[in-house]
């Protein structure tokens, strides 16, 4: 994932493999010819030139007549013509070849599998083990999976939050309470469009980027964004335009997938992935925030500093410094989407971690002292240091939040200090 001025950090994000339907093995693969007969079947152990299993037992029932099936997110592509009780026949309209297990949707259709599946509870468990910063919930089609994920982490104390991937044809009518649920959402592009019609894709991802926005949400662009440099060491000016495009709508981090999973150029992906995104970034000069930005900080005195100080900020051309323990400030400062970077110090490290997603905000991890002006002049001589602010040059300090420090309950502050 990119997102500027992050440091040498990393955050740990675990993504669930979910309720996906696929092919069974093949011993090789098979060449499918447009207007080919072609069988998918629920009995297990079956791969020939003509019949491949379904790992999912209720695919026969899922499916109709005249549905199109697709394969690998629409790379083939085979009409439904009759089923059986265990066994659903097909006509290839988009021919390829078919290899072992294959990711298959039904366009406009979710399969009706639970959203956390066994297996997603085993890799939940070892994320709790292993103190992740985010989870990410496949095929997310309403908000009670997301309450049951978080009943359970928060039964278990884990301190992990929740990011949704909305990347079935259900979840788009409830998406508000989706995404009110979460910790903030992923655009999985893939299963998206094969579920959907493909022209609804990029009006879609417009509207969960806004969305998220508005209620102080993290928001991922993610699937397909360099797919030519899976095998290509140089990307389509599409795909180019197509990252440009997240980042001018908002998006907080743009992610790669298969092609540092399993590309041949991975390093060169995210080279172009970052080049592209900061080049992008300098060009945005307007400061375009949703009217009904902050909606969800609506009770704290803090929206409205966070709004102040990224005025203040922009109109002096500075950077701004916040202190945080829980991380709420320094996010709500990244929906304002100051032109300068917001350098979060935080003496938990977990939060610092988290902080990595959100779009401008480059978090440090510092020891807080009992004295204010002696963090302020620590923090300030860090940055120094590191060479992230000049001798003489000026920041914005803000001091509000959720949780005090070094201030009264009711006192929030901003000042203007030189390096």
């Amino acid at each position: 994932m990119h997102n500027r001025k992050t440091m040498l950090l990393r955050l740990c994000l675990i993504q669930r493999q979910g309720p996906e339907v696929r092919s069974g093995d093949l011993p090789q693969p098979i060449a499918l010819t447009n207007g080919q007969e072609f069988t998918f079947t629920i009995k297990r152990g079956v791969g020939t030139d003509s019949c491949v299993s379904v790992n999912y037992d209720d695919f026969v029932n899922d499916v109709e007549v005249g549905d199109m099936l697709l394969v690998d997110g629409g790379m083939m592509s085979l009409m439904v013509k009759s089923k059986t009780e265990d066994s659903v026949k097909c006509e290839v309209v988009d021919g390829g070849e078919l290899k072992s297990r294959r990711h298959l949707n039904v366009r406009g259709k979710s399969a009706t599998l639970p959203s956390i599946t066994e297996k997603d509870w085993d890799d939940i468990k070892f994320g709790v083990d292993n103190k992740v910063d985010f989870y990410a919930v496949s095929f997310v089609k309403d908000a009670k999976v997301v309450h049951e994920l978080k009943d359970y982490l928060k039964g278990c104390n884990a301190d992990i939050h929740v990011i949704v991937k909305i990347e079935s044809a259900d979840s788009v009518p409830n998406l508000h309470s989706i995404i009110t649920a979460s910790d903030g959402a992923m655009v999985a592009r893939g299963d998206l469009g094969a579920e959907l019609p493909i022209e609804e894709v990029p009006l879609l991802q417009e509207e969960i980027i806004r969305m998220c926005r508005s209620m102080g949400k993290a928001v991922i662009v993610a699937t397909n964004m360099l797919e030519s440099m899976i095998v290509h060491p140089t990307p389509t000016r599409a795909e180019v335009s197509d990252i440009a495009i997240a980042v001018r709508e908002g998006a907080d981090a743009v992610m790669l997938s298969g092609e540092t999973a399993h590309g041949k150029f991975p390093l060169k992906a995210v080279k172009v992935m970052h080049t592209v995104s900061l080049r992008t970034e300098a060009t945005m000069t307007e400061n375009d925030t949703p009217p009904n930005l902050g909606q969800a900080f609506k009770n704290h005195m803090s929206e409205m500093f966070a709004f102040h100080a990224t005025m203040m900020s922009n109109t002096l051309g500075t950077s701004i410094v916040v202190f945080t323990r829980t991380g709420f400030m320094a996010i709500l400062l990244s929906h304002y989407r100051p032109s300068g970077t917001i350098f979060a110090f935080t003496d938990d490290e977990r939060v610092r971690q988290r902080l990595a997603l959100y779009q401008g905000v480059c978090p440090i991890h510092m020891d807080f002292s009992n004295d204010a002006e002696e963090s302020f002049n620590n923090a300030l001589s860090f940055l120094q240091k590191q060479g992230m602010v000049k001798e003489g040059e000026e920041v914005a300090l803000v001091q509000s939040g959720k949780q005090p420090i070094w201030r009264l309950q009711s006192t929030h502050n901003i000042q203007v200090r030189k390096v």
